[in-house]
């Protein structure tokens, strides 16, 4: 995956530039929509929840779109924010790849 510099769009800035306000849609109407307490829609909303798998598939079924669409936008968020974070990189250039030849020699064995 390529990196970009610029901050992937987040699920919250997706769900209400694109879904909610051009539907004219309140945080509580989709939290009716959903099943769900106006509290997650809100959180989701203001990117300080993360997506799981059965709220993206609430999500799809409200929007008639994929879980996937929901899942990705978190996913490169996440993948951004673990190459742009010092913290992150610090504990990232710890992993180093197992060498190709004893992946070789496990495989004949």
């Amino acid at each position: 995956m390529m990196m970009t510099e610029r901050k992937p769009t987040t699920v919250g800035e997706m769900l209400t530039y694109e879904f909610l306000e051009p539907l004219e849609m309140t945080q509580s109407a989709l939290a009716r929509q959903m099943g769900v307490a106006p509290r997650v829609v809100n959180e989701i909303c203001n990117n300080k929840r993360a997506l799981s798998a059965e709220t993206a598939i609430m999500l799809a079924t409200v929007f008639g779109n994929t879980p996937d669409f929901w899942l990705n936008l978190q996913q490169k968020g996440d993948l951004w924010k673990a190459y742009h974070n010092e913290k992150s990189q610090k504990r990232i250039r710890r992993a180093h790849p197992i060498p190709l030849e004893a992946i070789l020699e496990a495989e004949l064995a």
